[in-house]
């Protein structure tokens, strides 16, 4: 299970219609407790695609990540996923979203449809890296 903070949803989904007709991305920083995973924050990142793709993918460099993880570290909070929006299409995880996440990490994907914000799924990739299940999400 996901529990998003209020405020973290309201981040992503804002980063998400802003970023229309584009994908927005992110990093989720929060705390695993169990078998829930806890969001505080999010790391807005603006997307590093080459522009004339932007519209369907979506691309955190390394130094981007480094980034976080010096942030992550100040806050002392734990880095515990990614977020990124589909324009224009649901929040499924797509086979392209499948080759280039890693097991363990929560992947929030938001759909925006027409510039609004219409709903949210979160996904885990199996160990074997073989699919993606979703992950309940809970908005605090």
């Amino acid at each position: 299970m996901l529990k998003l903070s209020q405020s973290a949803f309201d981040a992503i989904r804002k980063h998400g219609e802003q970023a229309f007709p584009h994908e927005c991305c992110g990093v989720l920083f929060g705390k695993v407790n169990g078998d829930q995973r806890i969001v505080g924050e999010v790391f807005v990142i603006e997307n590093q695609f080459e522009e004339a793709e932007r519209y369907h993918r979506f691309l955190i460099t390394p130094d981007n990540y480094r980034d976080a993880e010096k942030l992550s570290r100040e806050k002392k909070l734990d880095i515990i996923g990614f977020y990124h929006s589909h324009p224009d299409s649901p929040s499924i995880a797509s086979k392209y979203d499948l080759d280039h996440a890693f097991p363990w990490f929560s992947y929030i994907i938001v759909s925006i449809m027409k510039k609004k914000y219409t709903d949210i799924h979160s996904w885990v990739m199996e160990d074997d890296r073989s699919k993606f299940n979703e992950e309940h999400v809970i908005i605090e």
